[in-house]
């Protein structure tokens, strides 16, 4: 069975496991596996609530397609953060959006007018998680609901969601007065090191994978990089790299214009990019030379092991 929900924050081609669980986007972790446990228990083909085989299939269904991927992504300390992350981009990319959001439901239309908002969002989302699976038929319809509740609120908080709880704060020290066992002139502790962005974690992935040779892998993670900045240069510069690595000239052409569209100055796409507008140019002629038996040897190899791509890169690639 398939679920498909095109409302909320699903709109954005994102997985809303917030709106699954029925949690607020600032709860916690232990009120997240609190949530989890008691939908489990509601969904399990053991439980008494689910009497009939078809209602039995679909709660399975429900916790392992849905339910199940969703406290993963949401219990994990990497998982939970790279989460937050992308939803805290989708909320500010919401606020810049807002005239043009279109609400569907009552309580979403409700929490975008309302003055406490927070009150509001909480109480609404506690009232939909006490009968959002009783219905196991119109679970989807509930879980559109609470996303679009969740889309409201990250839209009118300025894109605020939960992130990994600070460090213990340090106690505050008057200006001038020495602490005890503290030497008087400690240098100041570092800065903190900058987050990356989560665009620069795909990024760093993908540089990874291609050093690897594993270029499905590295045009996935650059797939989502562009999903959230199509306008990165460096993301269309390396993604056309992967292209390029699978012998697919056209596609890595299209994204090496973009590069360099967006960063004239983008080196990959300057070194490469001529080659390629050469060997696409050259195919037309290389396919009428083949044509004469004498000439066999210089009919290029498609196979991505010679011949053109060999002829880019030099030897084999896998």
């Amino acid at each position: 069975m398939s679920f498909k929900i095109d409302r909320g924050l699903f709109k954005y081609d994102f997985i809303d496991h917030h709106a699954v669980l029925c949690v607020p986007v600032d709860a916690d972790v232990k009120e997240i596996r609190k949530r989890y446990l008691n939908i489990a228990r509601r969904l399990h083909p053991d439980s008494s609530f689910t009497e009939s085989v078809a209602q039995k299939q679909l709660g399975n269904e429900l916790l392992s397609k849905l339910v199940n991927p969703a406290y993963e992504k949401l219990s994990g300390d990497r998982t939970r953060a790279e989460y937050i992350l992308i939803l805290s981009q989708i909320g500010k990319r919401l606020v810049q959006e807002s005239t043009s959001v279109i609400l569907n439901t009552d309580l979403g239309k409700q929490l975008a007018d309302t003055a406490n908002i927070d009150h509001f969002y909480k109480s609404a989302i506690a009232k939909l998680a006490q009968t959002q699976y009783d219905s196991l038929e119109q679970a989807l319809q509930v879980i559109a609901q609470v996303s679009e509740l969740n889309l409201v609120y990250l839209m009118r908080s300025g894109g605020k969601a939960s992130a990994p709880p600070p460090p213990s704060a340090q106690p505050k020290v008057q200006s001038g007065t020495p602490q005890p066992n503290t030497p008087k002139n400690t240098p100041p502790a570092p800065a903190p090191p900058k987050e990356d962005s989560i665009v620069e974690q795909y990024v760093r992935r993908a540089q990874s994978l291609i050093d690897k040779n594993q270029f499905a892998q590295a045009k996935v993670e650059l797939q989502d990089a562009l999903k959230l900045e199509p306008k990165n240069s460096r993301c269309h510069s390396l993604i056309a790299m992967v292209y390029l690595r699978q012998n697919q000239l056209k596609m890595a052409k299209i994204h090496f214009d973009n590069a360099l569209k967006l960063d004239p100055n983008d080196e990959i796409a300057l070194q490469w990019k001529p080659k390629i507008d050469k060997a696409l140019g050259q195919q037309p002629n290389d396919h009428k030379v083949t044509s004469s038996p004498n000439n066999r040897d210089k009919q290029p190899d498609k196979s991505g092991s010679g011949g053109l791509f060999g002829g880019l890169f030099g030897g084999k690639k896998k």
